[in-house]
């Protein structure tokens, strides 16, 4: 053996020991009988474990319940854990052969390597889901540098937080819950399998002043419910809940509450993640609008059917007295036709005012409007804001009506100069005369008959002491007076 400058037998055989060292070491961590591995350096020693006893490394990286993984510079598997194994779903031996990488899916592969890197200068966590049998798994690998004395690799540690991350998302859940419950319109109630009541918003104790948490909620809200309905008695909603049945809009009655009130209840099983009916959940609606809505339809309802059936029998009245009045069928349907037409006018004017009253006014400018002359005004009409009942305005419209054909065919609106003036003046006791005169038009003469139109205008107006009309046929034009009872100006 030929040895270089500067060395002597003594420097050769240290040599030869140290390499014999450094052989059996390798061989010692190859094998698994080494306990640690001391990298000396100018600064320190630093002691890196491998094997040993019970109180060694690796023992103490074998009964942790986290998975704990290390890898060489290359990511190359020096050591993984038996709870890594298990995590994955791998054999010891199927790891070593294989390599880490290799056992995972790329969406994990790229997640741990990307995790790697950003840890070459201090540790770094990253949580991520991976789907194991079918199930997705939270994970969360942490990473840190790991010295080697033949470079700088990575430990890693494998921790499974699928419970911690549900917990949290039933924990928000819960929290999204209470605010559903706490911001709802309606009075929602929750109760235990026992029906004692364990929440309840502000809406609920609105319907139920005083204290509600912890009472039974028959007792809290002893409901009435109607005969012949899904339940007799508050306590059998509970009972249908803890069965697993839902009841919706079941109708109840609320003596307790300040009104009283009806409501809609509603009740459902209270479930947690599938699990059996721990509870109920009870709604309970605000009928109190709904039902005034429904009594006023009701009402409206019996004042058409008595209106519908008013009108027909006026309508039946016409017919039967313009019939006998006429000079034969032509005559007949011209005076019937015109009449209903008046009528229906009259009606179309009330449904413009929704029934509530009408503007004398409108009326008689609705029915004068068609005769009306280009050359001049034919039609004076003075103060008339007065509102009448929907009664009194159909019997007022078939009356201007009435005076209206007569003017028409023998008075004042048969000349292009004759006029027709309507005024009206307050009298005592809320009644109103409308006094309709005509001028200009032809001499009158008493009507030789009494007719129907004549027999409308004297007695559809009566209304009671002092109401009614009264025509005189004087020679300068005809005269109607009319009092009215009225409800106000227009």
């Amino acid at each position: 053996m030929t040895t270089g400058p500067g060395l002597d037998a003594l420097s050769i055989e240290e040599l030869r020991h140290r390499l014999h060292d450094a052989e059996e070491t390798l061989r010692a961590i190859r094998e698994g009988d080494a306990d640690a591995v001391v990298v000396r350096s100018a600064d320190e020693d630093t002691v890196f474990a491998l094997a040993g006893g019970e109180d060694s490394y690796r023992a103490m990286m074998e009964a942790m319940d986290i998975g704990a993984v290390a890898l060489d510079d290359q990511e190359r598997l020096l050591y993984a854990n038996a709870a890594f194994c298990a995590l994955i779903g791998c054999g010891a031996v199927d790891l070593q052969r294989e390599g880490l990488f290799a056992r995972l899916d790329a969406r994990t592969a790229d997640t741990v390597r990307g995790t790697i890197v950003q840890a070459r200068d201090g540790r770094h966590q990253t949580q991520f889901v991976q789907t194991h049998d079918g199930a997705d798994r939270h994970l969360m690998v942490t990473a840190a540098p790991l010295p080697l004395a033949f470079g700088i690799g990575s430990a890693l540690t494998f921790s499974d937080v699928t419970v911690r991350v549900e917990a949290a998302v039933a924990e928000e859940s819960e929290r999204i819950a209470q605010a559903v419950i706490a911001s709802a319109n309606e009075a929602v109630v929750v109760c235990d399998r026992s029906g004692r009541i364990i929440n309840a918003n502000a809406a609920a104790c609105a319907v139920m002043p005083g204290a509600l948490i912890g009472r039974p909620f028959e007792q809290a809200m002893p409901l009435i419910f109607p005969n012949g309905s899904a339940a007799t008695r508050t306590e059998d909603l509970i009972a249908m809940a803890g069965a697993g049945k839902a009841v919706k809009g079941l109708e109840a009655f609320a003596p307790f509450a300040s009104p009283p009130k009806d409501l809609l209840v509603s009740v459902a099983p209270l479930r947690l993640t599938g699990e059996a009916p721990g509870g109920s959940v009870i709604t309970l609606i605000d009928l109190s609008e709904r039902k005034a809505i429904e009594k006023r339809q009701t009402l409206l309802m019996h004042e058409l059917d008595h209106r519908v059936k008013n009108t027909l029998t006026m309508v039946l009245s016409i017919c039967s007295r313009t019939l006998s009045g006429s000079d034969g069928l032509d005559d007949f349907r011209v005076r019937f036709t015109r009449r209903i037409q008046a009528l229906a006018a009259t009606h179309n004017l009330l449904a413009d005012a929704s029934w509530t009253g009408i503007d004398l006014s409108a009326m008689i400018r609705s029915e004068l409007a068609p005769y009306l002359s280009s050359s001049g005004p034919r039609m004076e009409i003075g103060e008339l804001d007065r509102s009448v009942a929907p009664d009194v305005a159909i019997a007022f419209g078939l009356v201007v009506h009435e005076l209206t054909t007569n003017a028409v065919k023998y008075g004042a609106l048969s000349a292009e100069s004759g006029c027709v003036t309507v005024t009206g003046r307050q009298l005592e006791r809320d009644l109103y005369e409308v006094a309709w005169t005509e001028s200009g038009g032809p001499h009158v003469k008493m009507p030789r008959r009494h007719g129907f139109g004549q027999t409308l205008i004297t007695r559809s107006l009566a209304r009671g002491d002092g109401t009614g009309a009264t025509v005189d046929f004087a020679p300068g034009g005809v005269v109607c007076r009319m009092i009215l009872p009225i409800e106000g100006r227009a």
